[in-house]
């Protein structure tokens, strides 16, 4: 979709084309230091005039229906509807049936899953790290969000990959649902006691078990192994955040 002068990262999957939904790039803005260029998160530090600016280009060069629905995620479960809910109230996941309602997340390795109602009359988008997957928050979100499972796909946006994603085993064993299913998902890394996890199939198994079997996702795109694209909490700790959106064409 075209964004005049910021780069955005389309939702490969094939919805209605009046469903829209992308993830920002770093690419755009007029933030700088560790927060060059589109630091779209006011909470990490950034001054809040660039980041008030960056959001304006935002809407402006990406043709947005109205200002997005900002959340104060918080690694938890809460899923809420973006047309009812108050600006920055807590929550990782929204969805909405209204035209013109853009559901948003933050991230900067953790995961953006994108839901769609194949007919596009509802969309929603969740923010997942391994905290939020670990408590259940895709079962949550697609029992929130869905009328007849076997209508709905799932795109899931660019996030830390299989390759960069190193975890303990006391987070190993919080992820693992199912044994059998999930060995595939994680390897061992070099350091001793430590594995590899993969975000985009433990995502997708959590999907099925919650009986949504139409997902779709990139997993060369790692927020850890391209600053150029996208900031990265676990490669630079000190960094923006890149916006996720959905929103349904009024």
């Amino acid at each position: 979709m075209p964004c005049q002068n910021i780069e955005v990262i389309v939702a490969q999957w094939p919805a209605p084309k009046r469903v829209r939904a992308f993830t920002t790039t770093r690419i755009g803005g007029v933030s700088t230091g560790p927060y060059a260029a589109l630091n779209l998160g006011g909470h990490v530090g950034d001054d809040s005039a660039a980041v008030t600016e960056n959001r304006r280009r935002l809407i402006s060069a990406c043709g947005l229906p109205g200002e997005p629905v900002w959340l104060t995620q918080i690694h938890g479960t809460r899923v809420v509807d973006a047309t009812t809910v108050t600006p920055n109230s807590q929550a990782d996941a929204s969805f909405t049936e209204q035209p013109g309602v853009v559901c948003t997340v933050l991230t900067a390795d953790c995961l953006p899953l994108f839901l769609c109602e194949r007919s596009g009359t509802r969309v929603g988008i969740v923010h997942i790290g391994w905290r939020g997957l670990a408590a259940g928050i895709v079962a949550k979100a697609v029992s929130a969000f869905a009328i007849e499972l076997s209508n709905v796909m799932a795109w899931l946006g660019p996030a830390i990959g299989p390759q960069s994603f190193e975890i303990g085993e006391d987070v190993k064993h919080a992820l693992e649902v199912d044994q059998s299913e999930c060995d595939s998902c994680f390897a061992p890394a070099l350091r001793r006691g430590k594995w590899m996890a993969n975000l985009y199939g433990l995502i997708s198994h959590h999907l099925r078990c919650a009986g949504v079997n139409n997902c779709y996702y990139d997993e060369s795109l790692c927020t850890y192994m391209q600053p150029d694209l996208f900031f990265s909490y676990r490669r630079d700790r000190n960094c923006g955040r890149m916006a996720s959106l959905i929103w349904i064409d009024p």
